[in-house]
């Protein structure tokens, strides 16, 4: 047998030292092992089944792989970079442990056809780390929420102080963040749930293969309808992509927001020392490298996603050996976000909060007037716009005078109205502002508790 059993005759010179490096993609793909001897032994079953190989030929294949897997298990194996991929490695072992049997596994498949399958379990078996890791963050997330019911924050519109709103709001908006990501990633494995093994190079094969019994095999929902699509589709690899950058976007913003909590002049946290480093030159600092790395890194993944768009654009139907860099680019952002999800969860784990801070930082700020005009809409009538003329009428007055809205007498407040009462004075209040936003979704403790229940129950 060649070096290569996958290198033809009609070529009679052996690839160049360069050609070899650059075909070479055993270092990537050699992670797909597992999913190769899964659809291989698959694959043999099948072919056993449908009379195209003897039931005897069969075992020996399987029990054959069977032992390569638990060889590379065991770590006793080094792949070959002259056998350039994950496919050719194992071909090879199995040729070394059962003999020429093992050229009968690749009747009725093409390496196209075998790869795309790989790639398609080893994102399927992945997806539910994922997951797990989404869930992690989401419960640590709601944990924190539970601790922060009451607990008085400024909420921000374009980084201005903007409403009252409660630590556990906050939190819970993170939640239903990571919530959407499950979701879309669960469409996601939904829709690449589909078998192209069978498909062979790009038009079928001639042998009488039962693809539906593969698909079975592989707990794909239903093989792929074209075989031709089947070989040249990287959509689900793309999808997948996007979902990654879109957590990671999630994570970036997230850490956008501890980053400026940990900055002296909103203290609203103690950053876990685990996570933070200090300066080469400065003994005080105290830098959030944790949170600065994982933002850092969602530009890497943002760039892979364009790079496997910018692949694809310009390929004709089906296979080019450009699709060869699909794997280097998805393997190394999920590891990329994996790594993100695991930092970001240990940070909120390990983050103190400063709740009297984040209280003072809402008090001394004019954030309830919004309140204010609701209680003029509400009490004497007002349209909403002519309300918010004289509220910003009033926070006008405060700032010439030194003052914070809570700070005006009656006196004052009814220069721009004689009908203000005493019971307007309460909208002032930040906890009286919490506690009335009751509508569903909203930051009062009793919608807040709500929203806490919903998500326990929707996604832990």
């Amino acid at each position: 047998m060649k070096k290569n059993p996958a290198r033809n005759t009609y070529l009679k010179k052996n690839p160049s030292k360069l050609l070899e490096t650059i075909n070479s993609s055993i270092e990537v793909d050699q992670r797909m092992y597992k999913e190769d001897i899964e659809a291989s032994i698959a694959h043999a079953k099948m072919l056993s089944k449908q009379k195209i190989i003897k039931k005897s030929e069969e075992t020996k294949i399987v029990n054959g792989l069977k032992l390569i897997l638990r060889n590379i298990n065991a770590g006793k194996v080094s792949m070959k970079k002259e056998l350039e991929d994950i496919h050719m490695n194992i071909e090879s072992m199995l040729f070394k442990q059962i003999g020429k049997t093992a050229g009968k596994l690749h009747t009725a498949r093409s390496r196209n056809d075998q790869v795309i399958t790989d790639f398609k379990l080893w994102i399927r078996n992945n997806s539910t780390n994922l997951d797990k890791l989404l869930k992690n963050l989401q419960k640590i997330l709601i944990r924190v929420a539970k601790k922060n019911i009451t607990s008085v924050m400024p909420g921000y519109t374009h980084l201005q102080v903007a409403q009252p709103i409660s630590l556990a709001h906050q939190c819970l908006a993170y939640v239903e963040m990571a919530g959407r990501d499950r979701s879309r990633l669960a469409n996601c494995i939904q829709r690449l749930n589909e078998c192209p093994l069978g498909s062979a190079a790009l038009a079928g094969t001639s042998f009488p293969i039962d693809r539906k019994f593969t698909s079975k095999l592989l707990r794909f929902s239903k093989p792929t309808v074209n075989a031709l699509d089947s070989v040249s589709d990287r959509d689900f690899a793309v999808e997948f992509l996007f979902v990654l950058t879109l957590i990671c976007t999630h994570l970036s913003r997230m850490a956008e927001e501890i980053i400026l909590w940990s900055n002296q002049q909103f203290n609203f946290i103690n950053l876990p020392e685990e996570l933070a480093t200090g300066s080469s030159i400065m003994p005080q600092k105290k830098n959030p490298d944790g949170a600065e790395l994982v933002r850092g890194r969602t530009s890497s993944v943002i760039s892979n996603l364009n790079a496997l768009l910018i692949i694809l654009k310009g390929l004709p139907l089906a296979y080019s050996k450009d699709l060869q860099d699909d794997k280097k680019i998805v393997f190394s952002t999920f590891d990329d976000v994996c790594l993100a999800l695991e930092v970001m969860t240990e940070m909120w784990t390990k983050i103190t909060f400063n709740t009297k801070i984040m209280a003072e930082a809402v008090s001394n700020s004019n954030s309830t007037a919004t309140d204010f005009t609701n209680w003029l809409v509400q009490h004497l009538k007002f349209s909403f716009r002519e309300a918010y003329q004289i509220t910003g009428k009033i926070v006008v007055y405060a700032d010439k005078n030194n003052k914070k809205l809570h700070q005006l007498t009656i006196k004052e407040l009814q220069k721009f109205n004689k009908n203000i009462n005493l019971s307007a004075k309460k909208t002032f209040s930040v906890n009286e502002s919490l506690k009335n936003k009751k509508s569903f979704g909203g930051t009062s403790p009793q919608s807040v508790k709500q929203t806490i229940n919903y998500a326990i129950k929707k996604y832990l």
